[in-house]
């Protein structure tokens, strides 16, 4: 087997765009650890030194001053549920998508593919009236909210997933005295473990730090995820704590940061294996 010789210049260029996507986390990362009158407009890029050095008390204030405790609870509540639910209903509704294979199933299908380009703007407005009326607006149901704004990504690379699955591995189940439902968890899920991995990462790196939705939704005065609750050191004025406020968000992005470096491996098999089969 030949060994495949690498392109320098593709390698230089995706270093670089790599520096390009990590320097930001790297100089929230660097002020969070400041004191508040260093982080100026000039000083911003600079690195902090024995005068300038805080170390966690701008971490130790922010989560004292934003209700850390109460606002990871809720954000954790609405992540977990959420992605649980677009993972097993949009996982069943591939299924049978591509078994049913009718003009019904068919129509389903582009339809959920449709709602990946409706611009949320649209219907914002329309949806925080809805939420109200139909008492969705609590962490424990906003679930509901995100299984209808993220069925449609899910149900794509199902759909192309369960595609490449040969029709006689369900009929064998079948025959061997298996109901619809445990061919599905006993035969599918373990099949589609690799699409549901990566579906579940990405779905959970937007819930998680989605702030939009949850703002016109959730009752702010009442719960408050760590996006949200982020927004809170802007004090009267347009004066901002900016030391807690990077902590903030330093503390806010390390756990999906955290999630994503443990599952990434999955990540390319899934978006590969449902872009690709069928």
């Amino acid at each position: 087997m030949e060994n495949k010789k690498k392109n320098p210049v593709a390698s230089i260029i995706l270093t670089l765009v790599c520096i390009l996507w990590m320097y930001p986390i790297v100089l929230i990362l660097i002020n969070s650890l400041k004191k508040e009158a260093a982080i100026t407009t000039s000083g911003v890029f600079s690195l902090p030194t024995s005068e300038t050095w805080n170390g966690v008390a701008n971490f130790v204030a922010s989560v004292t001053q934003m209700d850390f405790l109460k606002s990871f609870w809720y954000s954790l509540v609405i992540s977990v549920m959420s992605v649980v639910l677009i993972m097993l209903c949009c996982s069943m509704a591939a299924w049978y998508i591509v078994r049913v294979n009718g003009k019904l199933s068919k129509i389903f299908y582009y339809l959920c593919v449709f709602s990946m380009v409706v611009p949320f703007q649209m219907v914002m407005f329309t949806l925080a009236k809805t939420a109200d009326t139909l008492k969705l607006n609590n962490p424990y149901n906003i679930c509901i909210i995100y299984l209808g704004f993220g069925a449609g990504l899910a149900v794509f690379m199902f759909t192309g997933f369960v595609k490449g699955i040969p029709l006689e591995i369900e009929e064998a189940a079948l025959i061997d005295g298996c109901s619809p439902l445990q061919v599905y968890f006993k035969v599918l899920i373990p099949i589609l473990k690799p699409t549901i991995i990566s579906t579940a990462i990405l779905e959970l790196m937007w819930v998680w730090n989605d702030y939009l939705l949850p703002t016109l939704v959730l009752d702010i005065k009442k719960y408050r995820t760590i996006p949200m609750a982020v927004q809170y050191f802007r004090g009267s004025y347009g004066h901002v704590q900016m030391g807690p406020m990077m902590a903030s968000i330093m503390i806010d992005i390390i756990p999906i940061i955290i999630v994503y470096l443990v599952c990434q491996k999955y990540i390319i098999e899934g978006v590969v294996a449902g872009a690709v089969k069928g």
